[in-house]
């Protein structure tokens, strides 16, 4: 046995043991791509096990996350700091090898995967920044950044609408410098992918624009490595078709779905250990498969080293970009950003969707690194860079993205960029269609990734397009998804207040903005900032009632208190544009705006009422929308619904009384 079959086939039965001891997980598909991964970890990718944020390394996204045992076994056996025991304790409480990948828990793991397809999308995000940051820093002989991305999927991944809508969209922009390999072994948990799944996926990707090479048989790892070799020269992204045998080497489950996500069972993996001409030892890894990997990852080593020295002179000639570099790459906000007042001024009755594209404007104009766009909405998003110029195929430049319509790949797309480094990235579109969106918002909030949603039409102020497009029950998820800042704005300050909470976070936040026109209110300080504040006080020291509300009816509380205070009834506002940050805040600070003495209390908002119990108590009341809306204009769906000044007021008075 050659020591290159030793090696994979290592990597099959150390596999099949790690999902053993665990006694769940996935050993089959592990056990089939073995030759891909060899290929591409050992002799196709640029990459140092001992600096494993290197900013020139190649990307590896496992989009197929339930086979982490293979992703875990290869870092094992290349070096990174993942040890045997490591292994050992896949899928416990605690350890570093969770059951699907997991970003920033695992040295190596580029991006959290499982939910199928999304790796695919997190990919194409990768190999756009890569362009964009190369675009911008590369100069004549000093391509500081020049590498490339790669992929592993499966059938599952190919069946996933993510994955056509971001392949779609890669083969526009030709993205040559990204790879996919598709692990084409036929087989779902239900049996024979047949049953579901029989088109040539071949041909769908050569009418997106793709590359593709078709591999007799992708245990061969010479013809993976070839195939491999012949993408580097492509104008295109890049398919690599490698048929596989799930669960290699188990002569009674090779081949089948019972290999595919539960362990093999002891005497199968003894068996298979036979079959393969393996020691029979749990977790053994022979010296000379140690020392063999070892040997091949010394390319990664020098072209890091090559690269160190390549950027110290880029910084000796061009210093200012040197410098612009490290300066794209830290988190956070700068100071003098975030205290800039200016940012802050609005003038005039605006939507909020305006004052978010005056402010991304604003901020493109200080943070050159900011980029983003919207699904095929830019112009009513409000989300154009002006003089930004558009990112195409040849033009690497633009800041100004364009997605389509493709919401879930754009919002995967973004994860992808974000993770890659050097940029900072917003992506748009109506509120009503963050639903399409959910799933890789959800997978940014676990990785704690500062994107920017900007989601406009935010309520039944939609009008006459109807129910289908007017977001009732969506603002009430995302504020129920952790690690999610939703930021619904009434004016321009809190929106600016949204932008500079969002820019200055290392988590994702929505802004929910409205398309039609909100006054602007006066801001003495930046409370704002805090997510729920005082707006307008009360004349007593203690309030007979406490009006809450977010965005556009802000106004009708603000208004409401003024018709209060004529029937004798004085009432503080609070204005609520992030619930999640108000929670944030000190316990003392959060008694300064809701004291708990103060028991009569109303909640004002044009979405679902559940998010507002928790403040409004059992005493309190809460006008909302726990329906559909309906086709009509929207000051007619607002009158309808009871959102007018003299509901509000006469709700309020009624709450008064009864306490």
């Amino acid at each position: 046995m050659t020591i290159e079959n030793k090696t994979i086939n290592t990597v099959r039965v150390l596999a099949a043991d790690v999902v053993q001891k665990a006694k769940s997980g996935h050993p089959g598909a592990p056990m089939g791509m073995a030759p891909l991964a060899y290929a591409l970890f050992l002799h196709q990718m640029k990459h140092n096990s001992e600096d494993p944020t290197w900013s020139n390394r190649d990307r590896f996204v496992l989009s197929s996350g339930h086979a982490s045992a293979l992703l875990y076994t290869m870092l094992h056996l290349t070096g990174y700091k993942l040890s045997m025991d490591d292994l050992k304790q896949f899928r416990q409480w605690g350890s570093r090898t969770p059951g699907h990948p997991e970003f920033s828990r695992t040295a190596g793991v580029e991006v959290t995967t499982g939910p199928l397809g999304q790796g695919i999308a997190n990919a194409v995000g990768f190999a756009i920044a890569e362009t964009m940051m190369a675009a911008h820093f590369n100069r004549p002989d000093f391509p500081v950044v020049d590498h490339r991305t790669y992929a592993i999927c499966g059938d599952g991944c190919m069946m996933e609408g993510i994955s056509s809508e971001a392949a779609s969209l890669a083969g526009t922009l030709a993205l040559n410098k990204l790879t996919v390999i598709y692990d084409d072994n036929e087989i779902s948990i239900e049996g024979n992918t047949d049953i579901a799944f029989k088109e040539d996926v071949g041909k769908r990707f050569e009418a997106y624009g793709w590359n593709v090479v078709r591999l007799a048989d992708g245990n061969d790892w010479e013809a993976v490595y070839g195939a491999l070799q012949s993408t580097l020269n492509s104008d295109k992204p890049n398919l690599i078709i490698a048929p596989t045998r799930i669960g290699f080497g188990c002569p009674a489950k090779e081949g089948t779905s019972s290999a595919h996500g539960e362990p093999l069972g002891e005497e199968n993996v003894l068996a298979t250990k036979r079959s393969l001409g393996m020691p029979e030892d749990k977790f053994f890894v022979a010296e000379d498969v140690y020392a063999h990997c070892h040997d091949l990852m010394q390319e990664g080593v020098k072209a890091n080293e090559a690269w160190n020295a390549l950027f110290a002179r880029y910084a000796e000639v061009y210093p200012d970009l040197a410098a612009e570099w490290k300066t794209w790459h830290k988190p956070g906000l700068p100071r003098e950003i975030a205290s800039d007042k200016r940012l802050f001024q609005f003038e005039g009755a605006m939507a909020t969707r305006a004052t978010s594209g005056e402010m991304i404007n604003r901020l493109a104009a200080l943070l050159p690194n900011l980029v983003g766009g919207s699904a095929d909405l830019a112009p009513s998003n409000k989300t154009n860079i002006k003089n930004g110029g558009d990112y195409s195929a040849s033009n690497r430049a633009g800041r100004n993205l364009h997605f389509g319509v493709r919401e879930h790949a754009m919002a995967a797309i973004c994860n992808g960029i974000a993770l890659h480094g050097g940029l900072r990235v917003f992506c748009g579109t109506f509120f009503v269609f963050s639903d399409y969106m959910k799933h890789a918002m959800r997978m940014a909030a676990i990785m704690k990734l500062p994107v920017i949603y900007v989601l406009t039409h935010d309520s039944i102020g939609v009008g006459e397009d109807g129910a289908t497009h007017q977001p009732v029950e969506q603002l009430a998820g995302l504020r129920a998804t952790p690690g999610l800042l939703t930021y619904r704005p009434a004016d321009g300050f809190e929106t600016a207040a949204g932008w500079i909470t969002a820019l200055s976070s290392d988590e994702p936040t929505a802004l929910i903005l409205s398309r039609q026109n909100l006054p602007q209110y006066e801001h003495p300080d930046d409370r704002a900032l805090k997510g729920g504040y005082i707006l307008s006080e009360s004349n007593k020291a203690v309030p007979d009632i406490i009006l809450m509300a977010s965005g556009s009816e802000v106004e009708l509380v603000m208004a409401a208190k003024e018709l209060l205070q004529e029937k004798g009834i004085d009432a503080r506002v609070v204005s609520m544009p992030c619930i999640e940050l108000f929670l944030q805040q000190s316990n003392a600070y959060r008694e300064s705006v809701l004291p708990i003495s103060v028991r009569a209390r109303l909640a004002v908002e044009a979405a679902a009422s559940q998010p507002w119990y928790q403040f409004t108590g059992l005493d309190g009341q809460v006008i909302a929308i726990d329906h559909f809306g309906d086709s009509a204009p929207a000051a007619t769906l607002f009158k309808e619904y009871g959102f007018t000044v003299e509901h509000v007021a006469q709700v309020a008075e009624s709450v008064v009384s009864r306490i």
